[in-house]
């Protein structure tokens, strides 16, 4: 989202159409809960207790009184307490939902096992995107429904176990929400059903953008390990984030997915790092150029930055031969030529319809959600921007897909960890 706007500004700022969500609970809903599970709520467990998990956590137990927060892990046990203090300033009865006696709360690698086996219902997932296959896929294991935070993987080898356990999780009749939260918007499904109408014609091409100004660093102290540091500046180092381009302009690259109908065959991309050159920003690039090919001769071209100083553009084009629709989040959602068009509804919160939409999936009160095949697929075109991008090669999406990339460590500890090298176009090999 832009910069100057946070989660909980744009809760607070925006006029919401619906008011309270309250769900029935149904057999369907509680086929994979423990049978000491006395509440009549559904058990929430969150994996990840940074600001994103936090604000996660906050916008499901908005979204319906029938949810509580039951078990909590993080590696740090500053970021636990962390988020657990944020959740008792919530408002309006939510903090009572949120509250967490000591022995559900877990830390240090391993707590995400012992958070999906509290008697967990809901399993929400917002650790760094480097972790997110794994915990994909053992939440499914353990019989889970699943709102995981995008990006679901970093690597190819991450984005093929989210598809397995995405099929395992339709297997099973699992519920997975991942938060892209542009499709939940009422906007952009309606200038999505137009444009299936024809309002621009046959779709030959689209844009997309996520450029802004830098983010928040952690200056290294000395008492920390390579791999704490790491994982406290996650942002800049591939195997935790992905890269920007994965990390967050994949939010873009999902609605190029969506509206392009499918994925790409082959990417072409450039990138490098101008500005952000310090140590401190890890190995990661700070602006990305893309160029995805599809079937028929179609195209996407794809911007992302992170560079102080520059313009801002956070939206998405797309192009037919009767016109363009013009996109964007809050809202925005417009369409030039023979058909013109403007979308005048009164918006809702995405960050909270999102829930909304997965507990009735869980319920049965709405129709069955599993997300997890296509938001692995618009994670894989960011990667393969990446891979593309950081080697100068061309790149196809089978090569993608097929790849035996996998960046997590083979070993999760606090202790040494080398940094990788900044890759070098031309130089670095596709991979």
């Amino acid at each position: 989202m832009p910069p100057s706007l946070s989660r909980r500004d744009f809760t607070a700022a925006t006029a919401l159409t619906s008011a309270s969500f309250a769900v029935g609970l149904s057999t369907r809903a509680r086929a994979h809960s423990t049978p000491h599970n006395s509440s009549p709520r559904l058990k929430v467990g969150l994996i990840g207790c940074g600001g994103r998990g936090t604000g996660a956590l906050s916008d499901m137990l908005k979204a319906s009184p029938d949810v509580e927060l039951h078990a909590m892990g993080d590696v740090f046990k500053d970021r636990l307490d962390g988020s657990r203090g944020s959740l008792t300033t919530l408002e309006g009865g939510l903090a009572d939902r949120a509250a967490v006696p000591d022995d559900r709360c877990f830390t240090g690698f391993d707590a995400y096992q012992h958070v999906l086996a509290s008697g967990i219902d809901i399993a929400i997932l917002a650790t760094p995107p480097g972790f997110r296959a794994q915990h994909f896929a053992a939440a499914i294991d353990a019989g889970k429904h699943v709102f995981m935070e995008k990006p679901v993987a970093v690597d190819p080898a991450g984005v093929r176990t989210v598809i397995a356990a995405a099929a395992k999780a339709k297997e099973q009749n699992l519920s997975v929400v991942a938060g892209t939260q542009r499709r939940h918007e009422v906007a952009y499904n309606e200038a999505y059903q137009r444009i299936q109408e024809g309002a621009i014609g046959p779709v030959h091409s689209a844009a997309v953008h996520w450029n802004q100004g830098g983010l928040w660093m952690n200056k290294r102290r000395p008492e920390w390990s390579d791999m704490e540091w790491q994982l406290r500046n996650w942002l800049y180092f591939a195997w935790l984030s992905g890269d920007h381009i994965t990390e967050q302009h994949v939010h873009n690259l999902d609605i190029a997915h969506w509206y392009m109908g499918g994925p790409p065959k082959r990417v072409i991309a450039m990138g490098g790092r101008q500005v952000r050159t310090s140590p401190d920003y890890g190995h990661v690039f700070d602006h990305f150029a893309c160029e995805f090919e599809y079937e028929g001769g179609r195209r996407v071209t794809s911007y992302c930055r992170q560079i102080d100083g520059c313009a801002s553009r956070v939206e998405e084009f797309i192009h037919g031969a009767d016109g363009y629709a013009r996109l964007a989040q809050f809202g925005t959602a417009e369409i030039y030529g023979k058909n013109p068009w403007k979308w005048k509804g009164q918006q809702t919160n995405p960050y909270e319809q999102e829930h909304k939409d997965l507990l009735a999936s869980i319920t049965g009160s709405g129709p069955y959600l599993n997300h997890g095949e296509r938001i692995a697929h618009s994670t894989l075109m960011a990667i393969m921007g990446r891979m593309s991008a950081y080697s100068g090669k061309a790149l196809s999406w089978t090569d993608a897909l097929t790849s035996p990339l996998n960046l997590l460590p083979s070993t999760l500890a606090l202790g040494p960890l080398p940094t990788p090298d900044v890759a070098v176009p031309g130089k670095t090999p596709l991979a």
